[in-house]
């Protein structure tokens, strides 16, 4: 159960990646997410949220219990979610070409990711588990949907 929750908590070890584990599993994830949200349905694609972020949270215990830390930055699964959860938004962005749409997705999740506004500090601080290390990458991506969105209806 060690190696797999590894596994699934590194994206098949790209979070061991030296250079920026985060960004590269931030693009890697919103390759994936795109292609998947092609061939299926939507009720499939946010059921497929629902559990891979059920499986986040068991996973990324299991996991940090192993090595003995709580916020590994090899733990790229949130980075996978948080673009996961602004995808499923996206849909209705009609009047963003894709491509833009996609490369704004990447910059400001990356960016609210990184200066974590708040509440996103305050839970990477605070709370030392998986739900902190999902729900501050959650909170990255509401922030890009409400930036998105205000894009959205401006343009």
């Amino acid at each position: 159960m060690n190696k797999l929750s590894q596994i699934f908590s590194t994206i098949f070890f790209i979070g061991y990646i030296k250079w920026a584990p985060g960004t590269l599993g931030s693009l890697v994830s919103i390759i994936i997410i795109i292609l998947l949200s092609k061939i299926i349905n939507f009720i499939e694609f946010v059921i497929i949220f629902i559990c891979l972020t059920i499986l986040a949270i068991k996973f990324i215990n299991i996991y940090s219990k192993s090595i003995d830390k709580s916020d590994a930055k090899e733990i790229i699964i949130d980075e996978f979610l948080g673009i996961y959860l602004i995808i499923i938004f996206s849909h209705n962005l009609n009047s963003l070409n894709e491509y833009i749409k996609i490369f704004l997705i990447f910059i400001l999740f990356r960016f609210f990711d990184i200066i974590k506004p708040y509440p996103a500090k305050w839970i990477d601080q605070n709370m030392k588990n998986s739900y902190g290390i999902i729900l501050d990458d959650l909170i990255a991506s509401i922030y890009t949907i409400i930036i998105l969105y205000l894009i959205n209806a401006f343009i």
